[in-house]
């Protein structure tokens, strides 16, 4: 036996046992005659003592970092106890060890404040994980992982699997693909979720399903995305969508509870597609916070029901505004006092090729009464005390501007907005709000391509209202300046997410489960009949055998995770992830094959 206990393990309580432990050694202090040497494993760190019968053997054949040790001793009471360590009331008094495996010097400090790189890192990931900070991490991932299972088995639901080597669907991002070598010509692709699986299974009568599952999309990276990732995927049979809400806000409440010990009492807000992007300029608001958006302008696009308040900067002859397809101002709390150089900065970082914009405009709400604007000379001080109310400033805030054309401008006040709250602390980790953003629109148009694409996926239902709208109109568009009049425009998806901190961590919808209204989805989006029957005839024909209505939700497990810990990045709450590139730089992959591989799969490269 290697070990009789853990490093994390023995207390006070235990003093006078007999011991044996086996880890890494994580440092080595030498006081003249005596040693103390931190083991630490999984578990924990226990401080051993080497007396001076065992340091002349430590001073022959010396204790490195990383080392693999066993050493068995008796438990004893430390002089200098250590409150920061749950075994700092103990050491181990050693009587024997044995070396298990030596180790080369580590390429950086295995700690938790490390002198180590990403890149260097997630090179040696395997070391990596040793550190208590990645641990921390994969063990949050595992109680979030064994929360949700618990409550969807409470509630029901049955864990399926679904295969992993499916056929090519068009789903909105690449597909990664696997050929066959015993179907030449042929391939498989990965699933970029089991959305076709779980509907199949829901007319199999399989009425509550989940996987915590693999999916993979082979799409541009950044923070929050990786190549391969991991839902938690649901579905349900004989639900509407108040089902599906309810459900699952228990879901999330549940794993709130038992990851995070939050009691989520609070009735978790709702809010339409349109209101989102109308008053905080992205449909995954942060709600945590407000400064809103004033839109000073009704942008000619999709927010057919609302109105913007363009008389407050009409008749100025201030070009920038009335050159602009919209103007949208913010209110920041408590920031009048904000220096010259402090609006420079502002304006500066809206200039950013990642936001945009050419300028920002700012009104100072003076705790004194007056208003300071860099467009002065435009705009009386009674205009911009109205441009301020309108916003919803007071006494001490600073408004800030922002002019353009509809998507952009919109993206970027988005991103101020968010930035403000950050620099006010308005963004806290600790603080989590949920929200459901409803009624999105089931189609996008395409300009380039003068067509119609899903928003979400092809197999969302419109809400059941304007169900006939969609069967009983032609989806052509016959003039592409006028596809706002078009019917379809104006149709609602039976969809809705879920946002938490301004994170979508959630999606889903209530799904189409008849043929007719599958095939007219498809024909929308430009499927012929051949092409419909060679994608997705199983699916139509399975509508034919008794579908029953049905609807579910995936969220993005490792960015729930992620969110739950504090961190920006989904990559720190997985155990080996790719880089930015895509790449795996422990592995070195992907790589290149040899000859014989190509020969067997009877594939020939054409690199350019």
């Amino acid at each position: 036996m290697y070990r009789t206990h853990t490093c994390g393990e023995l207390r006070a309580i235990h003093t006078g046992n007999q011991v044996t432990l086996a880890g890494w050694v994580q440092t080595v202090r030498k006081f003249g005659a005596i040693t103390f040497v931190d083991l630490r494993d999984r578990y924990g760190i226990t401080q051993l003592l080497f007396g001076e019968d065992l340091n002349k053997e430590l001073e022959d054949s010396p204790l490195g970092r990383e080392f693999v040790l066993q050493a068995t001793g008796t438990v004893s009471e430390r002089s200098n106890k250590n409150p920061n360590l749950p075994t700092g009331d103990i050491e181990i008094a050693i009587s024997s060890y044995k070396i298990l495996n030596k180790s080369a010097v580590p390429p950086f400090t295995i700690q938790d404040d490390t002198d180590g790189g990403d890149d260097l890192r997630m090179k040696y990931r395997y070391l990596d994980l040793r550190r208590n900070a990645v641990k921390r991490n994969l063990e949050l991932r595992y109680a979030v992982n064994r929360a949700a299972r618990n409550y969807l088995h409470n509630q029901g639901f049955m864990d399926i699997e679904t295969p992993f080597l499916i056929k090519s669907t068009p789903e909105g991002a690449r597909d990664f693909v696997v050929p066959s070598r015993m179907n030449p010509g042929q391939f498989y692709a990965l699933p970029q979720s089991p959305q076709t699986f779980k509907q199949l299974l829901m007319v199999s009568g399989y009425d509550r399903y989940y996987q915590i599952v693999k999916c993979f999309r082979d799409e541009d990276l950044r923070a929050d995305r990786q190549p391969e990732f991991t839902q938690i995927d649901c579905e349900m049979a004989f639900v509407e969508q108040e089902d599906i809400l309810s459900m699952f806000e228990g879901l999330i409440k549940s794993i709130f509870k038992d990851v995070k010990g939050i009691d989520y009492t609070d009735t978790v807000e709702r809010m339409t597609w349109e209101d989102a992007m109308w008053n905080f300029g992205n449909d995954k608001p942060d709600i945590r916070f407000g400064m809103k958006l004033l839109n000073l302008k009704k942008p000619g696009s999709v927010y057919t029901n609302k109105q913007g308040q363009s008389e407050l900067i009409d008749g100025a002859d201030f070009k920038v505004f009335d050159e602009a397809e919209t103007v949208i101002a913010i209110a920041v709390p408590g920031c009048s006092e904000y220096s010259r150089k402090q609006t420079d900065e502002l304006t500066e970082w809206v200039k950013r090729p990642q936001i945009g914009m050419k300028g920002l405009v700012f009104i100072k709400c003076n705790t004194d009464g007056t208003y300071k604007s860099s467009v002065d000379k435009f705009y009386s001080e009674e205009k911009l005390k109205a441009i301020a109310d309108a916003a919803g400033a007071k006494a001490g805030d600073l408004v800030l501007i922002l002019a353009g054309a509809e998507e952009r401008t919109r993206k970027a006040v988005s991103e101020l907005r968010l930035e403000m709250g950050k620099r006010l602390g308005l963004r806290k980790d600790d603080e989590f709000r949920l929200l459901w953003v409803l009624d999105f629109p089931l189609f996008e148009y395409d300009e380039e391509g003068n067509r119609w694409v899903a928003r979400h996926h092809p197999f969302t239902s419109p809400k059941p209202a304007q169900i006939e709208t969609m069967i009983n109109n032609n989806p052509v568009i016959e003039n592409a300046a006028e596809y706002l009049q078009h019917p379809y425009a104006n149709i609602k998806a039976n969809a809705y997410d879920m946002v938490l901190n301004g994170n979508e961590i959630g999606g889903g919808s209530i799904r189409i489960f008849q043929r007719e209204l599958q095939e007219k989805m498809f024909a929308a989006l430009g499927m012929d009949k051949e092409e419909q029957l060679h994608k997705f005839g199983f699916l139509l024909g399975a509508f034919e055998y008794g579908a029953p209505p049905h609807g579910g939700i995936a969220f993005g497990f490792d960015r729930l995770c992620s969110i739950l810990g504090g961190s920006e990045s989904i990559r720190d709450f997985i155990a080996f992830p790719k880089n930015n590139s895509g790449r795996d730089v422990m592995l070195d992959a992907p790589a290149t094959i040899d000859e014989k591989q190509f020969e067997e799969l009877q594939i020939k490269l054409n690199l350019k």
